[in-house]
């Protein structure tokens, strides 16, 4: 499989680094293809513009000026995100990142009768986060229902790529995760990468 692996995170010293370098070495080892695409390291504009939002509905709708980034996710077989949850949400630059990208005629179309959308990323197979919060988890499910999870699952992949493989591996509690905690983690993410 050819792996769009999408890094959101402003520090390269990061544990999210660490993270996309441990699933890239993964990915390869098994003899998948990566791209990877950080999104600070490029430069990636995350603000959607008033020329964009105002053409929402146009067909076609132009994607010229994110066209690089379109043509890399539509060769991908699979998506890999790595991020951090701040605020219990996607960081910004992720965000910017769906909504410019994730745009008319490339995700998605919209259906002519209205209302529904129809998914276009009939390529993607798989979509995988690998993701770090600064809460413990009971009170990430729990008491704030796994937004992110449900946004990801529930939203893109149902919305964009029907019966694509979803999968989250999430280390929770960041903030106070010891050493061994965060190597075991790396591990597992090399498991479940090796194991696509």
């Amino acid at each position: 499989m050819h792996i769009l692996l999408v890094l959101a995170h402003p520090l390269p010293e990061s544990f999210a680094a660490s993270v996309t370098r441990t699933a890239r070495e993964a990915l390869e080892t098994s003899g998948h293809t990566v791209d990877l695409l950080d999104l600070y390291a490029e430069d990636f504009d995350p603000r959607l513009s008033r020329a964009e939002r105002g053409g929402y509905f146009d067909v076609p709708y132009d994607t010229s000026a994110i066209s690089g980034i379109v043509a890399r996710l539509k060769a991908a077989d699979g998506l890999v995100l790595v991020f951090p949850q701040w605020w219990f949400n996607f960081p910004a630059i992720l965000k910017g990142f769906i909504d410019r990208v994730f745009a008319p005629g490339v995700a998605f179309t919209h259906d002519a009768a209205g209302g529904r959308i129809v998914p276009q990323l009939t390529n993607i197979k798989l979509l995988y986060a690998l993701t770090t919060t600064g809460s413990p988890w009971w009170l990430v499910h729990f008491y704030m229902g796994n937004p992110v999870r449900r946004l990801l699952k529930r939203g893109i992949a149902n919305f964009c790529a029907k019966r694509v493989k979803f999968r989250i591996l999430s280390l929770h509690d960041m903030d106070r995760a010891t050493d061994a905690k965060r190597k075991a983690h790396l591990e597992r993410v090399r498991k479940a990468l090796a194991a696509i």
